[in-house]
């Protein structure tokens, strides 16, 4: 798995129709790294993720074959610590 932020929406008028219906975002890992990533849990710019590639993430869609190689897989909780 990779931990990454969500940087940002990619917007597609046109897409393949094996790409099953919903967001494609892109996520900046720790490492610096930008990937695209396929969205099922609706996740918001600036958001912590846990995404994951490859077989897992295409093996995702049961019963069709999806063009994905990257899939959001966890939206990773954060505490809001305030100063006082």
């Amino acid at each position: 798995m990779i931990q990454g932020r969500v940087i940002g929406k990619i917007w597609s008028s046109r897409r393949v129709d094996s790409l099953p219906a919903g967001a494609l975002l892109e996520v900046e890992t720790e490492g610096g790294a930008k990937l695209i990533a396929f969205d099922p849990l609706g996740c918001n710019t600036g958001e912590a993720v846990l995404v994951t590639q490859g077989s897992v993430a295409a093996g995702y869609f049961k019963g069709k074959t999806a063009p994905v190689d990257a899939l959001i897989i966890g939206s990773i909780d954060e505490e809001n610590v305030s100063k006082a």
